[in-house]
């Protein structure tokens, strides 16, 4: 209201004698009447300067009125943000006391001639948690860190005794008051024989361990594993059971079983399910474990994973499949809380393979196996990754393959589970090359390590190694060792009741070998390996009609199992069909590229199709790749120019 009093008083206006004067100026008007007018004209002049000035004042002022507010607005906004941030700072400080799982490692009190010689109570809490820290690294465990009641993980720590209030004393306090922080005191004392460490986690009592004054660092680690086994005691077994301690930590996992949580009990049972065949050999025992661990919680993994590797080791067949299919079910609804993300993710990647393995398609088998040893070591996940595609080698029948997969492998001590492995997975690819004289060469070293390796080591020289060294014997003629060898295997055993059906076969036995192979089709209906070999049989037999029957039968089972697709081609051809037969040769290459026999079989029925120049491609193809013998005659008679 006063600003527009100001404007009113000030506003120039017409003087009306002025104006009158004006309006009837003229030669007559006397001199003083111009002399007004002068001064009206000056004042009116002074006027508008006054309100120019005044107007110039006027904004300024109302600039800095404007750059007031600003400043006055800005300045609210920052005490609301710093408000905001002082809240925000004091909620994470809230949120992560209330989440602190930690150990903290309290100064130990120690005596006052060992603290001047520099053992201070802080120095013996730094080395407890040294000792910890080791024992965290050498524990390797597929378990989420959530999935512990009393998980501290790697958050361990020295606390050293503030004074005054700082912030560190309040997050410590809070951490306190909200969190579950598991503590760590304990003492250093002199007893009558030398010194005595002691160290207690919470409330509970601390073990005493006593020694020479130069026995400490052994003492303190020593209640290190006292404190371990009492706040981490999953973890403990695992440490016990991975560092040669194998029978304290089956009784630490009976104890869990007893007394620990509902998780616990089930890692516990799967820990036996995993230690109990290379210990004992008892499998049943082991089968036992894995149901008790799938009863106590049904989604657990590491049950279903350890399902698969006993049924896998005892070649059975169909019980291995239901077992992989089981678990890649409960992959496919979700990630197990209680398994470790990165382990999980290998998991998903083995265990379809595995799937692909079991229904004929390796090739797509030994992709995941690549996938996996492309990502970070798991407790020997990418050795068994390695290992798996030395065997997918010679079963993809690539030589070359096999090859540089050998020559890729990293040195391992001789006499190792790995260098055994490695063994057994080289004679399973030259089985499938029909590399039967390589394959005989690895049975003395193989069959005196499975000897040698107890109840476990016997189970593995019936169902894994005595059919395949059988059947080499029979491919090279010595029919009698054969018997001798595949009369030793299980009646339960699939790859056992095969390769009994095609030594018959190499005898033209063909009844027989028909009986063994319907016993192995009806042990395990569900994979396509059985129903190929029984194809097999009939196919050198000559019933072709009955063989292409097999064959479409392990089709509907393993639609990418190549062998399957090449040896119908033979047949097709054989019934003067070779026009039909070429589908299934080049279905049969993508999954086996670099296949011999099929490159012959697929050149021979291009050269019965009347297309001559196509086949000397694929005879060509042969001719670069591992061939048998006979199929190595069979390529020199088509490539001559009368072939």
């Amino acid at each position: 209201m006063a600003d527009n009093d100001v404007r009113a008083a000030s506003s120039p206006s017409a003087d009306p004698a002025a104006t009158g004067i004006a309006m009837g100026a003229g030669p007559w008007v006397a001199e003083d009447a111009r002399a007004y007018l002068r001064e009206q004209t000056r004042l009116a002049k002074l006027q508008g300067e006054n309100l120019l000035e005044l107007n110039t004042f006027e904004l300024s002022h109302l600039r800095w009125r404007r750059f007031n507010d600003q400043m006055w607005g800005l300045l609210q906004i920052m005490t609301v943000a710093v408000a905001a941030l002082v809240v925000v700072a004091v909620g994470a400080a809230v949120w992560s006391a209330a989440h602190d799982n930690g150990l903290v490692i309290e100064t130990f009190s120690v005596p006052s001639d060992l603290a001047a010689r520099g053992l201070t109570g802080e120095v013996v809490a730094t080395k407890m948690l040294d000792h910890l820290s080791y024992l965290q690294t050498q524990t390797v465990s597929i378990r989420a860190a959530s999935s512990y009641a009393n998980n501290w993980g790697d958050d361990i720590k020295v606390q050293i005794p503030d004074t005054g209030i700082s912030i560190g004393e309040l997050n410590q306090y809070l951490r306190t008051w909200l969190g579950n922080e598991t503590h760590i005191a304990g003492a250093v004392y002199h007893t009558s024989k030398g010194i005595a460490v002691t160290a207690r986690a919470g409330s509970s009592p601390g073990a005493v361990f006593a020694g020479s004054d130069a026995d400490i660092d052994g003492l303190i680690g020593k209640a290190a594993e006292a404190v371990y086994r009492t706040t981490q005691p999953y973890r403990y077994a695992v440490y016990l059971d991975q560092n040669g301690r194998a029978e304290k930590a089956h009784a630490l996992y009976m104890q869990l079983i007893a007394s620990g949580s509902q998780t616990d009990r089930a890692y516990a049972y799967s820990a036996l399910a995993n230690d109990i065949p290379p210990t004992s050999g008892d499998y049943a025992l082991a089968r036992q474990m894995v149901q008790l661990a799938l009863a106590t919680e049904p989604n657990q993994l590491l049950a279903r994973e350890n399902l698969i590797t006993i049924e896998s080791q005892l070649q059975h067949d169909e019980q291995a499949l239901k077992a992989i299919r089981d678990a890649i079910a409960v992959e496919l609804r979700g990630r197990d809380p209680t398994m470790d993300d990165t382990y999980f993710r290998v998991d998903v990647l083995n265990d379809r393979g595995k799937l692909a393995a079991a229904l004929g398609d390796y090739h797509a088998a030994m992709d995941f196996n690549r996938q996996v040893e492309a990502r970070p070591d798991h407790d020997g996940t990418i050795e068994n990754a390695r290992e798996s595609n030395i065997a997918g080698c010679g079963v993809v029948h690539d030589a070359q393959c096999l090859r540089d997969a050998l020559a890729a492998l990293p040195p391992v001590p001789a006499k190792s589970f790995a260098a055994l492995g490695r063994l057994g997975d080289t004679q399973v690819a030259d089985a499938g090359l029909g590399h039967w004289r390589d394959l005989l060469a690895i049975e003395k070293p193989m069959t005196q390590a499975l000897s040698a390796a107890g109840t476990v080591g016997r189970v593995f020289l019936d169902r894994a190694e005595l059919p395949y060294t059988a059947l080499a014997h029979a491919a090279l003629g010595d029919f009698a060792q054969a018997r001798r060898e595949i009369d030793q295997t299980p009646p339960d055993c699939g790859i056992c009741l095969r390769n009994r059906g095609l030594i018959d076969m190499l005898q033209k036995r063909w009844n027989a070998a028909a009986f063994w192979f319907a016993r192995a089709t009806r042990q395990a209906p569900s994979p396509p390996l059985a129903y190929a070999d029984w194809g097999r049989m009939l196919l050198a037999k000559g019933d072709y009609d009955a063989a292409i029957g097999k064959f479409r039968e392990a089709n509907s089972r393993g639609p990418h199992f190549a062998d399957a697709l090449e040896m119908w081609g033979e047949a097709l051809t054989a019934k003067n069909r070779a026009d039909l037969a070429l589908a299934k040769f080049e279905e049969a290459n993508g999954y086996t590229p670099n296949w011999g026999r099929l490159h012959l079989e697929w050149g021979e029925a291009l050269v019965y199709a009347g297309r001559k120049d196509e086949a000397a491609g694929q005879f060509a193809r042969a001719a670069g790749l591992d061939l048998s013998a006979s199929d190595r005659a069979s390529l020199a008679k088509w490539m001559t120019p009368h072939g």
